[in-house]
């Protein structure tokens, strides 16, 4: 397990999400064999997730932990929802004083304030733990503040068999992407949420949890399985927010030009079958092979050739005033932007901006978390 050594120094003030977020469900409360958990499952708007088969999963799950979906669809598609999850869930639209522009981030917001347990799950519609896993995860946060698992996709359509050779090489280099993430309720609410504005929302609550001084853990032997999207391809914009992917993505097409420059195609092939080594080191770590299928390797290169691509396209949107998305100038803040933005303002700040739309006045020196 990787561990962040951040856990001296942990800020715990007082503050966080309004008073109004924070009320919990009076009937809550779990029965002696279910794990004291909650799971928040945050759904957009522009989507019907509310098939037989998250039905069949929010009704083995909610066996297990308490379950708030925060559903943002719209009023029919709510109905529908709520008809069919009557008794598993609980139920809820995202709270409307939240007006932050990622409409998964404000429903992990809504989710977290309202969950009855220290210890809560923030997953999609299209992650699905067991209770290995569950438990796992709940057993990581008695340590830490953040857990990010590994997650893996099964079944393995074309694009997603594509994905996972990126997924192999940043297994490789120390962690993957989070697709899916747990934390302390109590360190959540104290460093006051996170952005709801930037795209990449999972790794703005990574980084936000470091720049808080929390303790994160990545557990690479931790695999959670998550179904194949639609096959949209995920855009290059949140290697922006990591500049050393960046410089690696944006090396791959001036160096395989300058091979073929070179009449030396020799040179590809060599970097192909080390790109492909490099994978299986990732497949293999801490028992991957078992989820990992051995042909998952070779897709290695064609991710790497793909994200070479991306992100010279993403690079020339942004040189041309494009952005990740818009309403957001960057796919997530960095972890120092993060921690001065902390650092100059009280615990519940963020959510007041959020709730606002305008940055708040410094904090008075007696009113910063120490």
């Amino acid at each position: 397990m990787a561990h962040d050594p951040r856990q001296s120094g942990r800020h715990h003030p007082a503050g966080g999400i309004p008073e109004a977020l924070t009320r919990l469900d009076p009937g809550a409360a779990s029965a002696p064999d279910r794990l004291r958990m909650a799971y928040v499952l945050p759904l957009r708007p522009d989507g019907d997730s509310g098939g037989a088969g998250l039905t069949g999963y929010l009704r083995e799950l909610s066996r297990w932990v308490d379950v708030i979906v925060v559903d943002g669809s719209p009023p029919e598609l709510f109905a529908r929802h709520a008809a069919a999850w009557r008794g598993l869930v609980r139920h809820v639209p995202p709270d409307p004083a939240l007006r932050g522009r990622n409409p998964a981030a404000v429903g992990v917001l809504t989710g977290v304030a309202l969950a009855p347990h220290e210890h809560v799950v923030i997953a999609g519609d299209d992650v699905r733990y067991d209770l290995a896993g569950l438990r796992a995860v709940h057993g990581l946060l008695d340590r830490v503040d953040l857990v990010r698992p590994q997650d893996h996709v099964d079944p393995l359509p074309w694009h997603a068999w594509r994905g996972t050779g990126g997924t192999l090489l940043h297994r490789a280099f120390g962690g993957d992407r989070p697709g899916t993430l747990a934390v302390r309720r109590s360190t959540f609410l104290a460093m006051g949420g996170y952005d709801p504005d930037v795209p990449a929302e999972n790794l703005e609550l990574v980084r936000t949890v470091r720049a808080y001084g929390g303790a994160t853990a990545t557990p690479a032997w931790l695999y959670v399985r998550r179904l194949p999207s639609a096959g949209a391809r995920r855009p290059a914009y949140d290697e922006l927010a990591r500049p050393g992917w960046l410089l690696a993505a944006l090396a791959v097409l001036p160096a395989a030009a300058a091979a073929l420059a070179a009449r030396r195609p020799g040179l590809l092939l060599r970097a192909g079958v080390a790109t492909v080594a490099v994978a299986e080191v990732g497949r293999r770590r801490a028992g991957g092979a078992r989820v990992f299928p051995a042909h998952t390797t070779l897709a290695a290169p064609l991710w790497l050739l793909e994200r070479g691509v991306g992100a010279w396209l993403a690079v020339g949107r942004r040189l041309r005033g494009g952005r990740p998305a818009p309403h957001a100038r960057q796919a997530a803040h960095s972890t120092r932007a993060l921690r001065r933005r902390l650092a100059e303002r009280r615990p519940d700040d963020l959510v007041l901006w959020v709730e606002t739309g305008a940055a708040p006045a410094p904090a008075p020196a007696d009113r910063l978390p120490r």
